[in-house]
């Protein structure tokens, strides 16, 4: 071990003296260590938070779909589905999504209603996740979206359908009856569904031969085709071979996968963990503050010891060397230490889900914790590097 290590280590865990700059180094090496645990512990909460929001948004959205690119509706029969399976597609479903207005009684609310087959629950498992009622598709059932149930005054069982209106194609309300402006259908509620949020107070599922019919559609003709790919299928690759096998109907055919279908949700997923990581990153630097103090101390303070290592003959280039291992060795076990703890907090509310969300209806009791491999590497990263070159520049400002 070089001297100027010998040195930093001789500084950091000398016994024969107990000063102030100790006190501070030590306070410094906690304040860096929880502000890494603290990096550590946010980023898995966030990742568990986002992971139930995507699985909740996927139990709805199917892996890949196919829309068309201008327009609102097309034609099952274009599509080759001997070559959909060849390229890693299980099943499919037809889709028929449109706007419409549900009065229940009194009550009213505009809604999207998505007119589905029978392979739609085994795409999504939206039959698993229904609050009240049973999954049933006629032609006179809706599986309703909780907050809409609850706005239109819903009951289980219904003995009084729901009365669905969507604009007829060609024709503006002006001057019109609602039996000329609209075509109207009649269907009982038989269930509905807690999901998420945005999904609750938007969608009314039902069968697609209900809603073809109410927008004057012939049996083929969809809005999406939805697509559940072959167990260990990979999407992307998925999604390039279907777009290339309908490069014939791309004009007005294209394929999303999951991302495309909520593009919103994901951008504001990725700029809210890059906030949090410049938050974060702020608390880091400030804890690097209290580094910066004791370091600044402790040269003060070893004046004697500097002038002695120079009258030996040690250049000032060496001395600086040994105040910046010092330095570094704070900031390495401080980093190290909070990433043990950090991983143990998380391991802890993984097993135990120690801190619960409260009393409420929430998808999971306790906080949910992700832990990635690459949020300990960044992690590491990033606090070394702001720590480092804090350190860097007091030892180089210092008067040694």
């Amino acid at each position: 071990m070089k001297i100027e290590a010998l040195i930093a280590v001789r500084y950091l865990f000398s016994r024969k003296q107990r000063s102030v700059v100790n006190v501070i180094s030590w306070i410094s090496l906690v304040g860096l260590m929880v502000s890494t645990m603290a990096l550590i512990v946010v980023l898995s909460v966030y990742n568990g938070i986002g992971e139930i929001t995507k699985s909740l948004f996927n139990t709805f959205d199917p892996e890949l779909v196919i829309e068309p690119a201008e327009g609102r509706t097309f034609h099952t029969s274009d599509i080759d589905f001997q070559s959909l399976k060849d390229a890693g597609v299980e099943r499919c479903s037809r889709i028929v999504t449109e706007t419409a207005w549900v009065t229940y009684g009194q009550n009213q609310s505009i809604v999207k209603l998505r007119g589905v087959d029978s392979n739609y629950a085994a795409l999504t498992g939206l039959d698993t996740l229904l609050d009240l009622g049973e999954y049933r598709l006629d032609g006179n059932s809706l599986i309703v979206g909780g907050q809409i149930f609850h706005e239109l005054g819903m009951r289980l069982p219904s003995t009084m359908p729901a009365a669905v209106h969507i604009p007829k194609r060609g024709t503006t309300s002006m001057g019109l009856t609602m039996d000329q402006a609209f075509n109207i259908g009649y269907a009982y509620p038989v269930a509905d569904f807690f999901i998420q949020q945005d999904l609750d107070r938007q969608f009314v599922v039902t069968d697609i031969a209900f809603v073809q019919r109410l927008m004057n559609y012939t049996p083929d003709e969809v809005t999406a085709l939805a697509l559940k790919l072959k167990p260990g299928a990979d999407v992307k690759k998925v999604k390039q071979t279907l777009t290339s096998h309908l490069s014939p109907l791309t004009s007005h055919l294209i394929v999303k996968d999951r991302y495309d279908q909520q593009p919103l949700y994901y951008k504001i997923y990725s700029t809210e963990r890059l906030g949090i990581y410049l938050i974060l990153s702020l608390i880091v630097l400030i804890s690097t503050l209290s580094l910066v103090a004791s370091l600044s101390l402790l040269i003060i303070n070893k004046r004697d010891d500097i002038f002695m290592l120079r009258s030996m003959g040690m250049e000032r280039r060496n001395l600086r060397r040994a105040f910046l291992a010092e330095g570094l060795l704070i900031c390495a076990l401080a980093t190290v230490a909070g990433l043990v703890l950090g991983f143990i907090v998380c391991f802890l509310q993984q097993q135990f889900g120690i801190i619960r969300m409260g009393d409420g209806n929430f998808v999971v009791s306790a906080f949910p914790v992700a832990m990635r491999a690459v949020d300990f590497l960044f992690t590491f990263l990033l606090v070394m590097a702001i720590s480092s070159l804090s350190v860097a520049l007091t030892v180089r400002r210092a008067q040694i």
